[in-house]
């Protein structure tokens, strides 16, 4: 028996240790999200997210995410309402629309490590996606846009603390005595 956690809930298989996480996710839990494309690590469309990581899930075997998190594009954000699944929508990057949940949990691993990515930063990061559209210019504008959401969302960074019993000027003149040594 393996137990381990999909968007949430706790779950257990019987399966065989070595099934591919992706076929487990599909046949037995009908999440049909994920996608497979090339069953060799190579294409992307497979990505889920195991405890936060990217993980291409059919060539993951169930032994190896016992006891963990996995997030699948079902359970990235209810009613699809992700910055990146509003922003995919918004620039139209589906065509065919069979890589796309795969470069969405790519790029949100992304985005959750770093909100504010360089346009290098996605295309490196990204890299390992294949859009078979090549809707790529499409794709890093989506990621973009979604970044600037998430920014836009995310709280203001905490004041630095002040020194108890001094005054603006006080520290000032620290600061200015310091710079003249």
């Amino acid at each position: 028996m393996i137990a381990l956690v999909v968007n949430g809930k706790e779950v257990q298989t019987e399966m065989a240790p070595d099934t591919p996480l992706l076929w487990y996710l599909r046949d037995e839990l009908g999440l049909t999200g994920t996608k497979f494309g090339c069953g060799i690590a190579r294409c992307g469309s497979c990505i889920v997210h195991v405890n936060g990581a990217p993980t291409r899930s059919c060539v993951m075997p169930l032994s190896g995410v016992r006891g963990k998190r996995i997030t699948t594009i079902e359970g990235l954000e209810p009613n699809a309402e992700h910055a990146l699944q509003k922003a995919f929508v918004a620039a139209q990057v589906p065509q065919c629309g069979y890589c796309q949940s795969g470069q969405i949990m790519s790029a949100a691993a992304l985005l959750d490590r770093n909100n504010n990515p360089t346009r290098e930063e996605i295309v490196a990061h990204m890299s390992g996606n294949i859009c078979r559209c090549g809707t790529y210019n499409l794709i890093i504008s989506a990621i973009e846009t979604a970044a600037r959401e998430i920014q836009a969302l995310a709280p203001p960074p905490e004041p630095p603390e002040e020194e108890e019993g001094k005054s603006d000027g006080d520290k000032r003149s620290e600061r200015d005595a310091r710079g003249r040594r």
